[in-house]
């Protein structure tokens, strides 16, 4: 293999284990990841799209990787993905996104499950893989598949300890809001902002109408000289207006530092704020209002809140959509032994890749058609 300066993708994943006994490893490891993340930056999907995609570039693949025995078969591809241990595939992917990094001050790290629809045979239960996104860094630091929704409370921690978090804010759902995962946050040296629903019932409801009666008693209370309360005085209040083809939101953030009243303080690591947003959308003369409650070891500083909620809502975009829009995650039918956790790692690497490279003023599908039409193209999102 001719060694090209700029393909870094090489240089971090050459050292991942081989699971294959050394008389069935006809081709190399790493010629096998080139071609497959080519083929996904391409806007490929199956291993029968990764065999096809290598023989229309085995000219251009030869110039930098080995093929000693030509292009893989897709049932080569299919059983190299589902033997690759999907812990040590992890360990490269973020070895790989670690180099990429750059050092944000509170970064925000959104941590979100997604499903796996069609990957599972009959009567299997939905898999389900929970991503770790870094806003400002725009990259996927992590992944990892849980076996259903439920389970995504025990892979988070998993998650936690093996990604780096020093100084950033963690954002989850309701689903992680836990104490546990509160206390393996700060361990973490990190911040959290956790959303609250009914699987924290008593803690829900108590902050819920802490937070409701200073809100309706700062509202209430508007004349010059009107005296208000410790809690609705010192609720820290930010306001943003969105109009876009003919839809209104409105969104009101609200931070409380006021705690003592929060009979299970003790029990949460590090906790500081507590926090509501009520959104107001009026679609078509029809509004609606929706509130929804936070704990945070944030300090009171509203416009923080606020940049963690949002950028908590924007993984559903700037992954999640792109996942099944543009790679068609929820068409994979990749099953076999750890394929679809491997797959689902291949695909957030791509993702990365498109997003990183910013020399194409060009959406995610854009880039990928660039990529499949110019070769130094491809050859430049290797390199990132």
């Amino acid at each position: 293999m001719q060694k090209h300066p700029t393909l870094s993708l090489i240089e971090h994943f050459k050292d991942l284990p081989d699971p294959r006994v050394n008389r069935t490893k006809d081709h190399a490891l790493i010629d096998l990841l080139v071609i497959s993340v080519c083929t996904l930056l391409c806007g490929g999907e199956s291993f029968n799209d990764m065999e096809d995609f290598g023989h229309a570039k085995e000219e251009w693949f030869r110039s930098f990787l080995t093929l000693t025995h030509g292009i893989p078969s897709h049932d080569t591809f299919n059983r190299v993905f589902a033997a690759l241990d999907p812990r040590k595939f992890l360990d490269c992917f973020l070895r790989w996104t670690q180099s990429l990094r750059q050092s944000v001050h509170q970064e925000i790290v959104a941590l979100d499950g997604k499903a796996l629809r069609r990957a599972l045979n009959k009567n299997e239960a939905m898999k389900y893989v929970v991503s770790a996104w870094a806003e400002s860094n725009n990259l996927v630091l992590g992944q990892l598949k849980v076996s259903d929704k439920s389970n995504e409370i025990t892979a988070v921690p998993e998650l936690l300890r093996v990604l780096e978090l020093s100084g950033c804010i963690v954002t989850l759902d309701a689903m992680g809001c836990q104490r546990k995962i509160a206390r393996e946050i700060k361990d973490a040296d990190a911040d959290y902002v956790l959303a609250l629903k009914g699987n924290q019932e008593t803690v829900h409801e108590e902050v819920k109408s802490f937070l409701d009666q200073a809100i309706a008693e700062r509202a209430a209370r508007r004349a010059p000289g009107a005296r208000l309360s410790r809690a609705a005085a010192t609720l820290e209040v930010m306001e943003t207006v969105e109009k876009d083809h003919g839809r209104l939101e409105i969104r009101r953030y609200y931070q409380s530092a006021e705690l003592g009243w929060f009979a299970d303080l003790d029990k949460w690591e590090g906790l500081l704020t507590v926090g509501v947003v009520e959104s107001i959308r009026e679609i078509n003369g029809k509004q609606t209002v929706e509130r929804r409650y936070y704990l945070a070891s944030i300090p009171l500083g509203v416009a923080l809140f606020a940049r963690a909620v949002r950028s908590h809502w924007g993984v559903e975009n700037k992954v999640h959509w792109i996942m099944d829009v543009c790679f068609r995650e929820d068409q994979s039918r990749a099953r076999t032994g750890f394929a679809a956790e491997n797959l689902a790692t291949l695909r957030r690497l791509a993702l990365n890749m498109l997003k990183r490279e910013k020399s194409k003023k060009r959406g995610i599908k854009g880039k990928q058609l660039n990529a499949g039409w110019d070769n130094s193209y491809l050859l430049r999102l290797l390199g990132v």
